[in-house]
């Protein structure tokens, strides 16, 4: 188990300890600053940064000279230039996409050769989260956590990156002390439509649970950084698809079903961590309480540049106190 103590500041320190989180940021510029920002707004010991990290997708630009650009901009193809350019291309980043100037035969292999295409989209991910570690090691205090972990639809690509980084923290799969409280993080979930690439049957899930959460003391004050909500906890709550991924209408409304793992609930109802921390469905922002264990979704509104997160506080023991779901 690795060991990691957040700093207890001044009267923080007579309060307990304090972490925020938030998940499901999808590549926005504009919400991992914000994310950093909330260390200093809401004077917080620790930052944890749940999975989907990465963004969407590559908008290919096409450079014209003369400073200006071509690109497909708010659903049409656009020639940009100057100040429209430069605000375009900050609003596609605020938003999780990544645009990059391409030339013909590469926007057309972007098309045509799946391989080339996820391998350049993996390293334009993580060319990003490089910059946003720079950043943190710039912005936060050395001293303070921060603790980011992936989801289902961020790239394999990016584990060793964070891994080797001086300033961030990725225990995906491992326990971390982060001050009175075990964080325990797993960013992989049960199967989706989407078939992405940290996916597992509830069995595998079941077991990768009890590899992670079996060593752990008997008094640790666990705190699950699971990316999956628990099923039919109301924080897995989506609307019904059918094989061709299109709504499934009854009575002129979708349909809403539970979405989250089955391994994840009984996993909480048989370790009875303190807090459980969860995002995946963004949509369903919430609060749900099973025994002594009280899970949150905060939910995700990247795509506007809307930080959704959660502030949960402890005592000096790593007990639960109170929480607070926040939107910045």
């Amino acid at each position: 188990m690795k060991r990691l103590f957040g700093r207890l500041r001044g009267a923080a320190a007579k309060k307990g300890f304090r972490c925020y989180f938030t998940t499901d940021i999808h590549g926005s510029e504009r919400c991992f600053r914000k994310f950093l920002a909330a260390a200093r707004v809401y004077e917080c010991d620790a930052l944890i940064l749940g999975g989907d990290v990465a963004g969407k997708a590559i908008v290919p630009m096409t450079d014209l000279g003369s400073g200006r650009t071509s690109m497909v901009y708010d659903g049409a193809l656009r020639t940009l230039s100057g100040d429209e350019l430069e605000a375009a291309i900050a609003n596609l980043r605020a938003a999780g996409m990544y645009p990059r100037y391409c030339t013909d035969e590469e926007r057309q292999r972007l098309t045509d050769d799946v391989d080339y295409r996820e391998r350049l989209f993996a390293e334009v991910i993580v060319e990003q989260l490089q910059g946003w570690c720079a950043l943190a090691a710039e912005r936060l205090d050395p001293d303070l956590p921060c603790i980011i972990t992936p989801g289902n639809d961020d790239p394999l690509e990016i584990d060793d990156k964070l891994r080797q980084d001086p300033r961030v923290q990725f225990p995906e799969r491992e326990l971390l002390e982060v001050g009175p409280i075990t964080l325990a993080s797993l960013g992989n979930t049960n199967p989706t439509p989407w078939n992405t690439a940290r996916e597992f049957s509830e069995e595998e899930l079941g077991t990768q649970i009890d590899q992670l959460l079996g060593p752990a003391p008997g008094d640790a004050r666990l705190v699950l950084n699971f990316h999956c909500p628990p099923y039919a906890s109301g924080l897995d709550t989506a609307t019904k698809l059918d094989g061709d991924l299109r709504p499934v209408m009854e009575g002129g409304r979708p349909v809403d079903v539970p979405v989250g793992s089955t391994a994840v609930r009984a996993a909480i109802e048989r370790y009875r961590p303190v807090v459980g921390l969860h995002g995946h469905i963004h949509e369903s922002a919430g609060t749900w309480r099973s025994g002594g264990t009280v899970c949150l979704n905060p939910g995700s509104e990247y795509g506007s540049g809307v930080l959704k997160g959660a502030l949960v506080q402890f005592d000096e023991e790593g007990n639960y106190q109170s929480h607070l779901l926040t939107t910045g």
